[in-house]
Parts: structure tokens; sequence; C-alpha cells
């Protein structure tokens, strides 16, 4: 094995599960309507603002102050993440209050992750 294919496979090695096999077309769904829920930048800021609220979770009441946007359309927004599987709810009184699903960002950070982001592939 010459040292340029060795260097090819180690760095296919350290590269993220997208680049060592192909996705199934399932997990290609699944990761695709993620990133889609993440697309539209209040949902993303949601998301950040639920998990880096005190105690990882958040209502809705205590989010909307943050956004000049109407209580009805901010929910929408936590829909759309909850059915993506980022965000679980939970009632409590008239409040629903919003968590991240921690296993669900990391399979994302999985999927994109790179253990040497300078690693080049070349062919």
């Amino acid at each position: 094995m010459s040292n340029q294919d060795l260097a090819l496979t180690d760095a296919t090695e350290r590269c993220s599960p997208l680049v060592r096999e192909p996705l199934s077309a399932g997990r290609a769904h699944e990761i695709a309507r993620t990133f889609k829920a993440l697309g539209e930048p209040v949902r993303l800021r949601l998301l950040s603002l639920i998990a880096s609220h005190d105690g990882g979770e958040a209502c809705v009441c205590d989010i909307s102050p943050s956004f000049d946007l109407s209580q009805p359309t901010i929910s929408h927004h936590l829909k759309v993440l909850r059915e993506a599987g980022l965000l679980d709810s939970e009632r409590r009184g008239t409040w629903v209050y919003y968590r991240v699903i921690p296993a669900a960002l990391h399979q994302l950070s999985s999927a994109l992750a790179d253990a040497d982001p300078t690693a080049a592939v070349t062919a």
C-alpha cells in the first residue's frame, strides 16, 4: 500500500459517518427532516434558548419575550422542532414546558463529526 493510500484510508477512518459509508434512504430522510427544522433561524434560536435555559427546559412564557413574534407563531415553531424529534414537551397546568432531547443532538453531531477537521481527503 502506498503512502497516499495509507493517508486516504487514515483520513477516511477519521471522517464522519456521511463520508465512511452511504446513508440509507430512511436515515437520509430522518437527518434531512431534522436539518430542515433547524434551517429556520427562529427555530434554531428557540432550540438554543431552551437548551441554555436554567434547568434545560423552558415554557413559552419564558422564551416569547426574546422574539418579536406572536405566541401562536412561536408555538408553531416549537411544534416543528418537537415533530423533528429535537424537543420533548410536558404540560403543567396551562403551560407547556419544552426541553431538548440530547440524543437527537448527539445523532446530528455524530453524523457530521470529523475527528480532524483539517484532514483533507484527496484523490
